[in-house]
């Protein structure tokens, strides 16, 4: 059954439906703050000396993000990496040690979320793009962040035909609000931008990115 507040994804907003449906991650696909909880008991216990080094990163994903939003045409080969690099430019660490820094970075951001997310899982969201997905509407997933470690976790790696991550091969060269991930989704699908929804949990980031790729958003929240 569909969530009350939400309309269902075979059916049109603005005209015809979707052929094809762009997915956010992190916060759309599980809750969000079931996960941050567990998260800060893990660092609390296991990880407070990487606290600092998991702060820069946010830092720096934040200020990166904000050049997207207003620099038009703004382009990064990789901004995962960039965010690496500005993390440890605003730590002061020497290159001999960054090497270490940016897997504690992928731990804490990447990999030990893993074990909290099948628990906070959106199923009712899932079984919904499963049934859009036998219908013929055609699944991308569109991240920020490195996403198939978590669609494993997830158990959701063979549910999107497309998987646009930052931070991994082939990923976009910009975040959100740049309207450019979901482009290269809506590409690499071969479906028209205007043939396309977006589904995610932020309406500044998601819902903005959809705005200046004209295409539709759908916002999914508790």
């Amino acid at each position: 059954m569909s969530h009350p507040d939400r309309q269902p994804f075979s059916e049109p907003q603005n005209g015809p439906g979707p052929s094809a449906l762009l997915v956010d991650l992190d916060g759309t696909l599980y809750r969000k703050r079931p996960v941050q909880l567990a998260m800060a008991r893990e660092m609390l216990l296991f990880g407070w000396r990487d606290l600092k080094l998991v702060r820069a990163f946010r830092r720096a994903h934040e200020e990166l993000r904000a050049r997207f939003a207003t620099e038009d045409g703004f382009e990064v080969p990789d901004p995962f990496a960039v965010q690496l690099e500005l993390a440890a430019r605003s730590l002061g660490l020497p290159q001999d040690q960054r090497e270490a820094q940016d897997a504690r970075i992928r731990d804490w951001m990447v990999v030990r979320p893993g074990r909290h997310l099948r628990r906070a899982r959106r199923d009712e969201l899932v079984s919904e793009l499963r049934q859009a997905r036998e219908a013929g509407t055609q699944l991308a997933l569109v991240s920020d962040y490195p996403a198939r470690i978590k669609l494993r976790a997830l158990e959701l790696e063979n549910l999107f035909e497309v998987v646009v991550a930052s931070g991994e091969p082939d990923g976009p060269r910009t975040l959100k609000p740049s309207p450019g991930a979901f482009l290269l989704a809506a590409e690499r699908l071969g479906v028209d931008p205007a043939r396309c929804r977006v589904l995610g949990d932020r309406a500044d980031a998601d819902g903005e990115a959809a705005r200046r790729a004209g295409m539709d958003f759908q916002l999914i929240a508790d």
